[in-house]
Order: C-alpha cells, then structure tokens, then sequence
C-alpha cells in the first residue's frame, strides 16, 4: 500500500453481505472476497466448505485513511455479525464463518485488541466475544462469481 491507502481483513460470517456493507462505506477504495487462515494453499470456495481448510471466509478492504479511519471500520465489524457465537453467524454454521480480525500492523493489532476489551467491558453483549484477533496471514481471492456478489445480483437475503 501507499501513504493513500491501508489494508484490513476482517471476517464477519458469509462474505457476500460483510462486503456488500463495507463497499457503501466512504473512503473504503476496494472490496476483496477471500479466504484466510488456513491450512493450505489456494483453496477454492468448495475446499473451504467443507470445513476442513481451517480458512475463514474473510473481506479485504483497501480504505483511504484520512476519510475512515480503522478504529470506524472495526465499530461497523462489531456491529454487522455476532462476535459471541463460535464458527456461526445465522444459519451458517463452520469455522469458515469464524468471527476474526487479521491485522497488518502492529498498530492495527493493538487497536483491535483494545476495542475488544471495550466491548467487552461495555455489557454490550451477554456472551463472551470468541473473535480471533491473529496476525494478517495469506489472502487468497474468492472466485470471480463471488466478488460484489450482492451489487452483481441486485441484492439478496444477508444474515448479518
């Protein structure tokens, strides 16, 4: 990236409806649909289905700093899924729907631990939040179908 741009990945469930509400956000430049955190190289979305991949459905957004800010990216991440339920988000069920933050810089690991921590304190939620706060790992892009799912088919049923 460069001094315009910044990177975050967050995963937040199924990947369609996470992209389809960070791409409206202002100052985010591009959306990526992929898969993170698993055990090996290149899985394709059927891999990854199976549940066994240990990769997470997961969204890379490439944002413009000076107009959002990564603290505001993680406040809509906290509010689109349920950080408390474990490998589940609606009726989707696996460790591919995790709930995880992959941070890029130490920066953004300390900021993300520390919003958790907030959160929690905060009462906001009955349940323990389970997210993963790891280390960005590699990104492997989502087949073409995938990307801007929802803008592509004119919208749909999003769990979130």
């Amino acid at each position: 990236m460069n001094d315009n741009t910044q990177i975050a990945t967050f995963a937040a469930g199924c990947f369609w409806g996470v992209e389809e509400i960070f791409r409206k956000i202002k100052g985010v430049r591009s959306t990526t649909v992929g898969y993170t955190g698993g055990r090996f190289e290149n899985p394709t979305y059927e891999d990854v289905c199976t549940d066994r991949t240990g990769h997470a459905e997961a969204l890379q957004i490439q944002y413009d700093p000076k107009q959002v800010s990564y603290e505001q990216l993680l406040e809509v991440f906290w509010n689109i899924h349920d950080p408390t339920t474990k490998n589940r988000q609606g009726p989707d069920i696996g460790s591919q729907y995790r709930s995880m933050i992959c941070y890029h810089t130490p920066e953004q690991g300390k900021i993300a631990i520390k919003a958790k921590e907030e959160l929690e304190r905060s009462g906001k939620f009955r349940n323990k939040i389970v997210t993963e706060i790891v280390p960005a790992s590699t990104f492997y892009k989502a087949e073409e179908y995938h990307q801007k799912y929802y803008q592509k088919r004119g919208g749909g049923r999003c769990y979130l």
